[in-house]
């Protein structure tokens, strides 16, 4: 059986020239990029060249780019490096109800330590409101984390709107941009936000790498203890293979935006003009424009996310629940919590498509019959 792949946003298949690189280097050049010999210069060289793409894809100098384990890890540096570096300043944190656990949890920890977090709640369309933001805003916030698009439904975030509102004040700017990046142009100093988020394994790069753009001169406390490397921002040898990879995945991704924009938008009507055409009950969580284009979360009335999952897997079709760090479980989301309530339906029968490199449009349609028949199939 030949699998579909439309999983894409838990994690992305690594593109071959990516994973030459990943290769390439990881055979070639071995030396600690912190030595000064000529060993350690060659890895040197590499690393920097490759800060360099990456700065450049969010528009940043390269000094701003702070080398993470991925967007877990960037996330948590973001989150406890200004809150225990501003603490002095103030305890109030505003974030969403929809942020990814590796945002919710990190406040989860810091609640527990005495900060106050405000949680913005979101519309049917999975989207916050600038005036309920407006509302929680404190002299004593002093850092605000809204994620630029959502990994479950692809609602994008008001985030040049907050970027603008907080010119002004003196809280830190942070946005969760793992699923948003590689889809849509990013520039950080038209959204004057003062960190952002990154992961490698979103745009078809190796898995255990990403970045934290970190804007001058914005307080933050260091959270690995050990060298000095990353400017003394981020202790640990840094990996120059993964580096290198992730850039080569990044260069491919940013000549192609425009035209991965199209192409997933083409995705999402083929896909949902099948459904049309069958006459079964769904209607699409999130679909509101601005939305990132690769995520489809559709609700099918009478099904159950569970056995709904089983079948589409059986069918040959990888999909999910939602986000792939709490999948194991199939608990209820909670972004869709968050939009429609507790005892909603959605929470029950709701399942994500996402799009990536290597899907065809026949495969999307391939999909969305075996999706039909599945539904005609539950629903009795």
């Amino acid at each position: 059986m030949n699998r579909i792949y439309l999983d894409h946003a838990a994690t992305s298949p690594v593109h071959p020239k990516s994973a030459e690189k990943l290769a390439e280097v990881l055979t070639t050049v071995y030396g600690n990029p912190s030595s000064i010999h000529g060993t350690g210069r060659e890895a040197r060289k590499l690393l920097d060249e490759s800060r360099e793409v990456l700065a450049k894809s969010i528009g940043a100098d390269v000094n701003d780019i702070i080398l993470t384990s991925g967007g877990t890890e960037a996330d948590n540096l973001a989150i406890f490096g200004t809150a225990y570096g501003r603490k002095d300043e103030g305890k109030h944190i505003i974030t969403s109800e929809i942020e990814h656990h590796a945002v919710l949890n990190s406040c989860k920890k810091l609640e527990k330590e005495g900060y106050e977090v405000t949680y913005l709640p979101v519309d049917q369309a999975g989207k916050v409101s600038i005036d309920d933001f407006k509302a929680a805003l404190r002299p004593d916030t002093i850092l605000v984390t809204i994620m630029y698009g959502n990994n479950e439904i692809g609602t994008i975030q008001p985030i040049n709107e907050i970027g603008d509102l907080l010119a002004d004040h003196p809280a830190t700017f942070h946005t969760d941009a793992v699923q948003a990046y590689g889809i849509v142009p990013l520039d950080v100093k038209k959204l004057n936000v003062d960190l952002l988020s990154v992961s490698s394994h979103k745009v078809n790069g190796p898995k255990g790498i990403g970045f934290l753009f970190q804007k001058p001169k914005t307080l933050l406390y260091t959270q690995l203890i050990g060298g000095e490397q990353e400017r003394k921002r981020r202790a640990g040898t840094e990996n120059v293979p993964a580096a290198a990879a992730f850039a080569e995945a990044v260069k491919i991704a940013q000549d192609s935006l425009e035209e991965k924009r199209e192409r997933y938008e083409r995705f999402r009507k083929i896909f949902i003009d099948v459904l049309d055409e069958s006459g079964i009950d769904y209607h699409v969580n999130g679909g509101v424009q601005p939305y990132l284009p690769h995520i489809l979360n559709i609700s099918f009335k009478g099904t159950d996310v569970e056995s709904f999952l089983v079948n589409l897997d059986l069918e040959g079709v990888s999909a999910s629940s939602g986000s792939a760090c709490t999948a194991g479980s199939i608990d209820p989301s909670h972004v869709l919590i968050a939009m429609y309530g507790k005892e909603a339906r959605e929470l029950r029968d709701s399942i994500r498509f996402s799009f990536g490199y290597g899907l065809t449009e026949e495969d999307v349609r391939k999909s969305a019959e075996s999706t039909v028949k599945i539904v005609k199939r539950l629903v009795k």
